[in-house]
């Protein structure tokens, strides 16, 4: 049997992402920088912050009027009536709350605390808490995976994936782990149904989070402070090519979603 073996190399000295930043051409400037190139079959994992930066996902709190409904659900999960707002429009319902808490389903169909509106490794333009800003998802996901994925394809004329991850939290389990929330030419749910095992079963149920899996993987280099690391190339996954890749397919749906 062949020794197989997976590679994950972060992407070093990677600059500070601008709105209207072409992501593809700073992740090519990067790997040139460090003496490595994009190979057929390689997965790029890219950290959903960079790419709500690039595209302008800023929001001034201080810009936002919250409704009644934010102003009531504020006071109850004693959060920034303001911060709230923001969730609510980002957001098609409210899973659970608690002081401190608030967990809602996503208008992209994932369950998420604040609806990934975030504070954390957030430039500040203004240090005066009137300006504080915040840093929501991007719009489209996969369309910003896809497009990423097209545009080094055509910088390197080879085939690769691209997977825009982020931190979820589980609802039976702590801590958060990498997730996918973008995917673009590889399977983001891998069916293994019809498959036969070690000893000749053949699988009846078997899927597999395929983009989630490598969005963990890579997140063990990315971390979740200040390690500065948010693209990850992944080398030596065995995949089948998929244009028409989805993070939807790893969404339950609510009807089967016994935590939401």
């Amino acid at each position: 049997m062949s020794t197989k073996q997976l590679t994950l190399i972060a992407l070093p000295h990677f600059p500070q992402v601008q709105p209207g930043d072409n992501l593809a051409w700073i992740i090519a400037e990067t790997l040139r920088a460090a003496d490595l190139t994009l190979e057929a079959g390689d997965v790029l994992c890219i950290a959903q912050k960079v790419v709500s930066k690039a595209e302008n996902r800023y929001r001034v709190l201080a810009e936002v009027v919250p409704s009644a409904e934010a102003l009531q659900l504020a006071e109850e999960v004693r959060k920034d009536p303001r911060l709230v707002e923001l969730i609510l429009q980002e957001s098609t319902a409210v899973s659970r709350t608690r002081p401190g808490v608030l967990i809602t389903r996503h208008r992209l169909g994932f369950v998420a605390a604040n609806a990934g509106i975030d504070r954390s490794n957030v430039a500040q333009a203004d240090p005066s808490a009137e300006a504080e800003r915040v840093l929501l998802l991007p719009v489209d996901p996969d369309g910003s995976a896809s497009s990423i994925c097209n545009s080094l394809r055509e910088i390197y004329d080879v085939d690769t994936a691209v997977v825009i991850t982020d931190s979820h939290g589980r609802p039976f389990r702590l801590g958060t782990v990498g997730v996918a929330i973008g995917t673009a030419g590889l399977p983001a749910l891998w069916n293994k149904r019809g498959e036969e095992d070690l000893y000749g079963y053949r699988l009846r149920v078997t899927e597999v989070g395929f983009a989630d899996e490598i969005a963990a993987a890579a997140s063990l280099l990315m971390g979740q402070g200040n390690e500065g690391q948010p693209v990850i190339l992944v080398r030596g996954l065995e995949y089948p090519p998929t244009p028409d890749a989805s993070t939807a397919d790893l969404i339950r749906p609510p009807e089967l979603d016994l935590y939401a």
